[in-house]
């Protein structure tokens, strides 16, 4: 029987705990695949921020895998019956640095789940709010949205596009590849056969090319604007998915810092918005 918004609300509430460690060869290759620097990390320094995305990693069973290359439905994830699963986005408070070689614990809790009806049709929301922590306390809060959605309609007109901001401070090039979105997925040990097998993203879910990770793209706007102000020390950072990114194509990272604010964004080569950023810095 398919699942209705109410018992899906059941799922509002459950709890689970992680165990990690901010592994030296995890933030080297973090630092690899963003910004071509493979130094070793010593002991105790500052991991890149959002490297806490390449921990607590989702080791499933082989067996335990479904069609779409994520574990199956179920267990601590509320599971909902609509086939195409994404990250909507995150809101990151950022309390003090995730240090290299740290113990660290995630509690995640299922804070919210909402059914809603889009321009593709039903979706399902659901909200995760992650604490991490290490031995001296809170280091991180994240909320995460993950949304689900109905399966691709052949022939089906996409949204209108919306423009991107004009004027930004700085723009960077991104040229995505099979590399690239290979290298990000095997650091976040990410199955989602999106991101990398070409006749699956096309043939069954719709799409026109492979899927750049929304959180890739996340990671590149804030590093790109550490990268322009390296004195930057970001208290929070937020973002939100609005139009997908194909690897056929390049992207620009661009971003504005005014005082202590910075606005940051990812469009096409059309110039179409699609991902719209914010962070503050202390």
């Amino acid at each position: 029987m398919p699942e209705t918004a109410a018992n899906l609300a059941d799922w509002i509430g459950r709890a689970t705990m992680d165990n990690d460690v901010v592994a030296p060869a995890q933030v080297r290759g973090l630092r690899a695949t963003l910004i071509s620097d493979d130094s070793i990390p010593a002991a105790g320094e500052a991991s890149p921020l959002l490297m806490h995305w390449c921990c607590f990693l989702p080791y499933a069973p082989q067996n335990q895998i479904g069609p779409d290359g994520h574990p199956k439905r179920g267990g601590f994830m509320p599971p909902v019956a609509l086939p195409r699963r994404m990250w909507a986005g995150s809101r990151i408070e950022f309390v003090r640095p995730l240090r290299v070689g740290a113990a660290i614990t995630r509690r995640t809790l299922i804070g919210d789940v909402q059914e809603k009806s889009g321009r593709s049709g039903a979706l399902v929301f659901v909200r995760l709010d992650h604490e991490i922590s290490d031995d001296q306390g809170l280091v991180i809060t994240e909320q995460h949205d993950v949304v689900y959605r109905d399966a691709a309609t052949p022939g089906a007109a996409s949204p209108a596009p919306t423009a991107a901001p004009p004027a930004p401070h700085w723009t960077r090039r991104i040229d995505p590849d099979p590399v690239l979105l290979f290298r990000y997925s095997a650091l976040t040990f990410n199955g989602h056969r999106i991101h990398y097998d070409q006749p699956y993203v096309t043939k069954v879910e719709g799409y026109p090319g492979l899927i750049v990770h929304g959180p890739l793209i996340a990671t590149l706007l804030l590093h790109e604007l550490v990268a322009r102000h390296p004195a930057a020390d970001v208290a929070t950072f937020a973002f939100r998915a609005v139009k997908p990114i194909f690897d056929i194509a390049p992207f620009f990272v661009c971003g504005s810092l005014e005082g202590k604010s910075a606005q940051l964004f990812a469009r096409d080569e059309d110039g179409n918005l699609c991902m719209e950023a914010s962070a503050t810095l202390r």
